[in-house]
């Protein structure tokens, strides 16, 4: 099977035309005909909550494209949505990171029970424990009779370890 070319800064600019202030990209020509021009690109995947677009037998981050088509280098390791809503692709909203600190800006888990991110119920004495990854390494803050207080562990050390990628909601 032969492999695909990689889009090129030119080729993509001659097919979407990038918004820096909404955040859309509409097509200037559609690959292969198809749709009309000035249409939206792209679609949000399901349980992604994030805009693909395809390109050329390829589908992309519309984060990732907004990147290379304002600065011409692809965002890596990855490209964080400064406000945790990955739709949002505006220019502001988005800035280089390394995978931890986009983990550290991630909203909580929708799974989560406790109603705080980094916060579970630690079964065995019944106690509420506090955990945070970094570097894909999980760090044990504690446990805490509340899970108030092992939150405000968490957001601690969130402040310490991130900065301005923590994210405590």
């Amino acid at each position: 099977m032969k492999r695909r070319p990689r889009l090129t800064r030119a080729r993509l600019r001659a097919l979407l035309r990038y918004n820096k202030k909404t955040g859309e990209f509409r097509w200037r020509k559609r690959p292969g005909g198809g749709a009309r021009s000035d249409l939206f690109a792209g679609y949000v995947a399901p349980h992604q909550d994030r805009r693909r677009i395809g390109i050329d037998g390829r589908v992309y981050s519309a984060h990732q494209l907004a990147w290379f088509y304002v600065t011409g280098r692809w965002g890596r390791p990855t490209i964080d949505h400064r406000d945790g809503d990955g739709t949002n692709n505006r220019l502001n909203n988005l800035r280089p990171a390394t995978r931890s600190q986009n983990s550290a800006n991630s909203r909580r888990p929708r799974h989560n029970t406790s109603g705080y991110k980094g916060v579970g119920l630690h079964r065995g004495p019944g106690k509420w424990r506090a955990t945070i990854a970094r570097k894909e390494k999980k760090i044990h803050l504690g446990t805490f009779a509340t899970p108030q207080e092992a939150h405000e562990a968490y957001v601690k050390a969130a402040r310490k370890l991130f900065g301005k990628f923590a994210r405590a909601e």
